[in-house]
C-alpha cells in the first residue's frame, strides 16, 4: 500500500492532533467539573456536562486523526526501509 499524503503532512497532523487532544481534554474536564471560570458568568453556558460531551467528541475525532496520520507515517517509514529497488 502506498501513502496518500506526504511524510511532513502526516507528522504535522500527528503533532497538531496530540496538542489538540491535550488542550481539549483540559477544557472538557473544566466544563465537566462546572469550574467557575467556564460556567460562572451570565454569558457562559448553563449545562457544563453537555458542553463537556461535545468537547470530548472532538477529542475522539482528533484521536481518529492520529490513527489515520500515524498509519500514513508508518507507510512512509516502511517505504524508506525498502530502499530504491523494490521487488514487487
Amino acid at each position: 500500500m502506498k501513502p496518500v499524503v506526504g511524510v511532513m503532512q502526516a507528522w504535522s497532523c500527528i503533532v497538531v492532533s496530540v496538542f489538540a487532544i491535550v488542550i481539549l481534554s483540559v477544557i472538557g474536564a473544566l466544563f465537566k467539573a462546572n469550574n467557575h471560570s467556564m460556567v460562572g458568568t451570565v454569558e457562559d453556558p448553563e449545562n457544563g456536562a453537555a458542553v463537556a460531551a461535545t468537547v470530548f467528541s472532538a477529542v475522539i475525532v482528533y484521536a481518529l486523526f492520529i490513527v489515520g496520520c500515524g498509519f500514513q507515517a508508518y507507510l512512509h517509514f516502511r517505504d524508506n526501509r525498502r530502499g530504491a529497488i523494490s521487488l514487487s
